[in-house]
């Protein structure tokens, strides 16, 4: 009867076995904790389903927004590619915790939805799509109430099928 040798472990499997246990065990430490927390953080999903702006905006938040000069919403007036269209927001209110984008004319009203941590510049960009010649709002949470700005876009060639 002859017995098989059992393979030695590679330096690759030794380290990732080590990596993993490390991993395992920094769960627990103070530091994960805002990684916790994030994870926690229910997915809108409600709101991103919303055909019209004003439903999303309520399905997202449960309130309504205030038009205020201190959300500057910077988007072009005319977007040649509705495919791409570049948009920012930035604000000097305190205590951001959140910045959305609501696109009316989409077939979808929320584009996008970002949570602010505390301590962070509340500033964001990105490229939307827009179907069509529309209206583009941003609304910014601060201490706990919404405020918004409104800007029009005239898309030239629509980017959601269009």
């Amino acid at each position: 009867m002859t017995t098989t040798p059992k393979p030695h472990p590679t330096r690759r499997l030794i380290l990732q076995g080590a990596a993993s246990v490390a991993l395992l065990g920094l769960g627990n430490l103070p530091f994960a904790a805002p990684a916790r927390a994030a994870a926690n953080d229910k997915y809108p999903e409600e709101a991103f389903k919303q055909k019209s702006e004003a439903d999303a905006i309520k399905a997202l938040y449960g309130k309504t927004a205030e038009p205020s000069d201190k959300v500057k919403l910077d988007a072009p007036e005319i977007a040649e590619n509705g495919g791409v269209v570049p948009i920012s927001v930035t604000t000097t209110l305190d205590k951001v915790t959140s910045i959305s984008f609501f696109v009316a004319e989409n077939p979808f009203a929320l584009a996008a939805s970002y949570k602010i941590p505390d301590g962070t510049i509340p500033a964001v960009a990105n490229r939307l799509k827009m179907a069509r010649t529309t209206r583009l709002t941003a609304i910014v949470e601060a201490d706990g109430k919404l405020y918004s700005a409104t800007k029009e876009v005239k898309v030239t060639v629509g980017g959601c099928g269009g």
